[in-house]
């Protein structure tokens, strides 16, 4: 039974400052009240949840180490706060259901997790990143962080300057 809410986070642009391919945790850079703001999620009952394409995996450009590595300095910048990753390595060129804007990934953490995509929230800075959180049924905010600036006629429910802004937005309609 999918009964728990969630805000589904993209990753690079959205709770880290952008860096193309990012594989050393050296340049990870959570967004600045990214923490706080997790944290004021979790407390009002929200799970947190990364969603993010890493197509450098099939390019070669990063190693699952390096993956690895990277999401582990993002985890401790944002203080041990995320609940669950999700990550699709498919190319752009040679996308399956899972690489966003599908909802593979939001459609395996509902199952493994018990969420409801209805009353969840995708965050990002991409269109696609949007279009995945339509796809999937939930409502979405476009960050002008990191390629969001880019993507501002998408047609998300909301538009946030950056990811603390947004998760005020989703502390103001909290979970029924």
């Amino acid at each position: 039974m999918s009964d728990r809410p969630a805000v589904f986070f993209d990753r690079d642009g959205t709770l880290m400052e952008e860096v193309d391919y990012c594989n050393n945790p050296a340049d990870v850079r959570a967004i600045a009240g990214a923490a706080a703001g997790l944290a004021r999620l979790s407390e009002a009952g929200w799970m947190i949840v990364i969603i993010t394409n890493q197509s450098g995996l099939s390019s070669g450009k990063i190693t699952q180490a390096q993956y690895e590595a990277v999401n582990a300095e993002l985890g401790r910048q944002l203080d041990g706060l995320i609940d669950a990753v999700y990550f699709c390595p498919d190319a752009s060129a040679n996308p399956t259901h899972r690489r966003k804007p599908g909802t593979g990934m939001l459609d395996e953490a509902s199952s493994d997790h018990g969420i409801d995509l209805a009353r969840s929230w995708m965050i990002g800075d991409k269109d696609i990143d949007i279009l995945c959180g339509q796809n999937a049924g939930c409502r979405t905010i476009l960050v002008e962080t990191g390629y969001g600036k880019k993507h501002l006629s998408v047609g998300a429910n909301f538009i946030a300057p950056d990811v603390s802004a947004a998760m005020e937005i989703v502390l103001g309609h909290l979970p029924e």
